[in-house]
């Protein structure tokens, strides 16, 4: 039997009908690079637009914290830290007795001046939506009755640490009257004892045990949080 071959318009119509579905395909993957381009450019986008919002929100909450607190603060023995929106009281002798939880009267005094002011601003509408942690912080210093072992002193000042923060946070919780805002104290103001962990040092490395010993009131925006949740949706994509 002879082989049939292919006539010349049956060729060309397979020819035809390949090259149309290589079109088809191309079309397909081509569609699917831009709609993947599009979205890493949206999500890139959006973690700019997240930064830039959080850079705004920083610059505004220091600038009204600083004009809140600026005449008050050297009589405080007080000082407002930019980056991380911390008020730190820096006087331990002002604060607490030696080795004691126990507030001094001069902190009383400071605290119920200080903290009502702070509290109607960070809970203010224009912030709470982007407040994801207000921090009570204790801090000491290395020393523990100046003989105690390291570890033994870490866990002691742990422990003074701790207790400080308990005692400030009752006291400011204690200042407020609003149910609404006493709501969301509650659920968003935390006492952290850290003991030495965080110490302050000199330009030369040496430990300012002065210094060290201090109070903190840290706040922390969500903003990083968000940052964190577009970066994942990324790497899903």
């Amino acid at each position: 039997m002879l082989k049939r071959w292919p006539l010349r318009n049956e060729a060309e119509s397979e020819w035809v009908s390949i090259s149309d579905l290589m079109s088809v395909l191309m079309m397909i993957f081509l569609f699917i690079a831009i709609s993947y381009m599009h979205n890493v450019q949206q999500n890139q986008l959006n973690v700019k637009k997240v930064a830039v919002a959080y850079q705004e929100l920083q610059t505004d909450l220091y600038l009204e914290l600083w004009e809140e607190f600026k005449e008050d603060l050297p009589s405080w023995k007080a000082a407002i830290e930019k980056e991380t929106l911390t008020i730190r009281f820096e006087e331990p002798e002002v604060l607490f007795g030696i080795g004691s939880a126990e507030l001094s009267d001069k902190f009383l005094i400071i605290l119920k001046d200080f903290f009502p002011r702070y509290v109607r601003i960070i809970s203010s509408d224009k912030y709470r939506k982007n407040i994801e942690e207000i921090r009570i912080e204790g801090h000491t210093s290395s020393e523990w009755n100046g003989e105690s072992k390291e570890m033994e002193a870490y866990f002691n000042n742990m422990s003074l640490s701790q207790n400080r923060t308990r005692s400030v946070l009752k006291h400011c919780l204690s200042l407020i009257h609003e149910p609404e805002t006493l709501s969301w104290s509650k659920q968003y103001i935390t006492a952290n004892g850290l003991s030495s962990s965080q110490l302050i040092k000199s330009a030369n490395g040496i430990e300012d045990k002065q210094k060290s010993r201090r109070v903190e009131f840290r706040t922390k925006t969500n903003a990083e949080k968000k940052v964190v949740e577009i970066i994942e949706r990324m790497e899903k994509i």
